[in-house]
């Protein structure tokens, strides 16, 4: 029955198989996530209720709570914050008990090159977003109609602070969940001798991007369309990642793109609308297939342009920064065994024999 105990178990690594490494960290994680939105969910309810800002009726709605929840930064930075704690938790989890890897493995040495690479990834959301803004707005596809908006009740400064720190919230939460834990794993699962570590990166960037994708279908305003261009964003995250070994990049892209996308530029974020909060406010028109619609930028060819100049300026700025651009095939391959672990295995088999 050994070659059943190899389906599961990887005995030259001492630890699963990466499939079900995945399984149990993405049941353990989505299982968390459910009881930590129900628990918010009740609390926003009594809140709401109490205060009169929704009705009994209107709390048995899941669309009219959501839209509560969306219309409130304060509450949305929270929910974030329970999302990036379960995240940050079910890693470490993971990777002490089913990766026998260091959390700092998962893309997070902190020294000062990955601030550096942190900072361009800032800048380069930026800049691909302001591009996005004046192509459309060059074709007349964008109608300025206001300027430092905010949701009634609310500064615009304190709902700025919180848009900022929401979507740091989300930077974290979604390139350590899709790339630090999900791609790494894939690409240790598919680094089979007949594959090699680079062809198994590279159907980790794919396959991790698809579920990224995926991860968005349910968004508002989503549809095949979108579902596939997030697939391409996925890809464009990974590629700082794959590059580097680090989550500096692709969290200082992912930070700074929804940003601008949303609450500088006024455009809907992956079909969520920001326009409570931000610095210009506008009315989009324009042809669905260039502009995206109602789902924002990443749906349209405008944003697949600067997925694209995207991709060639972090290839750039790898070069310039190592002097040279290949995967970083660390990521592939499995932690070493502790010596103390490949000691106690021989005991153990020297005891059986």
């Amino acid at each position: 029955m050994e070659w059943i105990a190899n389906i599961f178990w990887n005995a030259e690594q001492r630890r699963l198989r990466a499939l079900w490494r995945l399984l149990i960290f993405v049941i353990t994680w989505f299982v968390a996530l459910i009881i930590a939105q129900m628990m918010i969910g009740m609390v926003v309810g009594i809140v709401a209720l109490a205060s009169g800002a929704l009705t009994l009726e209107q709390l048995t709605d899941t669309s009219t709570i959501n839209e509560y929840i969306a219309s409130n930064p304060l509450i949305m930075s929270a929910s974030q914050l329970a999302q990036l704690v379960i995240t940050v938790g079910a890693v470490w989890l993971a990777g002490r008990f089913l990766d026998r890897r260091k959390f700092v493995d998962f893309g997070f040495r902190l020294n000062k090159s990955w601030w550096i690479d942190f900072g361009f990834g800032l800048f380069l959301g930026a800049i691909l977003m302001a591009g996005v803004f004046g192509v459309e707005m060059a074709a007349g596809w964008v109608t300025m109609t206001g300027s430092f908006a905010a949701p009634q009740g609310m500064t615009f400064i304190l709902a700025i602070l919180l848009a900022i720190l929401n979507f740091v919230l989300v930077g974290f939460n979604e390139e350590l969940l899709s790339r630090g834990y999900q791609l790494q794993n894939m690409a240790e699962g598919f680094n089979w001798k007949v594959l090699g570590p680079r062809w198994a990166i590279a159907i980790a960037t794919l396959l991790s991007s698809a579920v990224f994708g995926l991860m968005h279908l349910g968004n508002p305003n989503a549809d095949a369309v979108s579902t596939f261009n997030i697939f391409l964003a996925g890809i464009l995250l990974a590629m700082g990642y794959i590059l580097t070994g680090e989550l500096a990049i692709p969290i200082g892209l992912h930070i700074s793109w929804n940003f601008f996308q949303g609450n500088v530029f006024g455009f809907p974020v992956s079909g969520t609308s920001s326009n409570a909060t931000t610095f210009v406010a506008i009315e989009q028109s324009g042809p669905k297939l260039w502009t995206g619609g109602a789902f924002g930028p990443e749906a349209g060819l405008v944003g697949i342009g600067a997925m694209v100049v995207g991709a060639l300026l972090t290839v750039l700025w790898v070069y310039l920064r190592r002097g040279e651009v290949s995967l970083h095939l660390p990521l592939a391959q499995a932690p070493a065994v502790p010596v103390r672990a490949v000691v106690d295995a021989e005991d153990a088999a020297s005891a059986q024999s």
